[in-house]
């Protein structure tokens, strides 16, 4: 079904039948079915509130949220062995359409004792999420940026750039809750953040 050649780098690839790029097409079409659905769902339910989820839709909407995620996430763990990933993907897809969909939205600032928690599960969330989807990207891109074969194949290196990503979301939703979102401070947390990458680039010896 799969039969495996080694590229210029020696590193090895896989040559997908035509049976197996079939099967990649229905897990994407169905995992963009389950995105559509879940969507519509949550845009739906945020525009007509005059009543709530009831039971039966509570449970198709946890559903295709779930099955959003893992049909994103576990093929492209497996495809580039990014453990973890399909956990995190998850975690954070869940965690932020369920908030998203049933958390009231905080009215107060970061340090209101009721909102400070709505504040700390959506940074979270936001975390899992944003650093998971970057992930992927950013380990497909470090294979046509970088010349050298361990920073090119360095997965230790995307999941740190990829947390870094989600920290810097995660912070905007602090800056936010501080209401100190600016373009000055949302540019300044970037450049610490981009300063510490280039440190890591520079001392951090890449992963075999």
């Amino acid at each position: 079904m799969r039969r495996s050649v080694v590229s210029e780098e020696g590193e090895t690839e896989s040559a997908t039948s035509p049976l197996s790029r079939r099967i990649v097409l229905l897990l994407a079409a169905l995992a963009g079915l389950c995105w559509a659905g879940a969507l519509t769902m949550l845009i739906w339910g945020s525009v007509d509130r005059r009543q709530p989820y009831d039971a039966l839709e509570r449970m198709v909407y946890y559903i295709l949220v779930v099955a959003a995620a893992v049909l994103t996430f576990a093929p492209v763990e497996h495809r580039f062995r990014l453990t973890g990933l399909a956990v995190e993907g998850v975690s954070g897809t869940a965690l932020l359409l369920y908030t998203l969909a049933f958390v009231p939205p905080p009215t107060a600032w970061l340090l209101s004792p009721p909102d400070a928690p709505v504040y700390a599960v959506m940074a979270l969330a936001v975390f899992w999420f944003c650093s998971s989807l970057a992930m992927p990207l950013l380990y497909a891109a470090g294979q046509r940026l970088f010349r050298q074969r361990a920073r090119r194949y360095d997965r230790r290196r995307a999941r740190r750039q990829a947390y870094e990503i989600g920290l810097l979301a995660a912070l905007l939703i602090v800056l936010a809750g501080l209401r100190t979102l600016t373009p000055v401070a949302v540019a300044l947390v970037a450049l610490i953040i981009g300063v510490a990458e280039l440190l890591f680039l520079s001392f951090v010896e890449p992963e075999p």
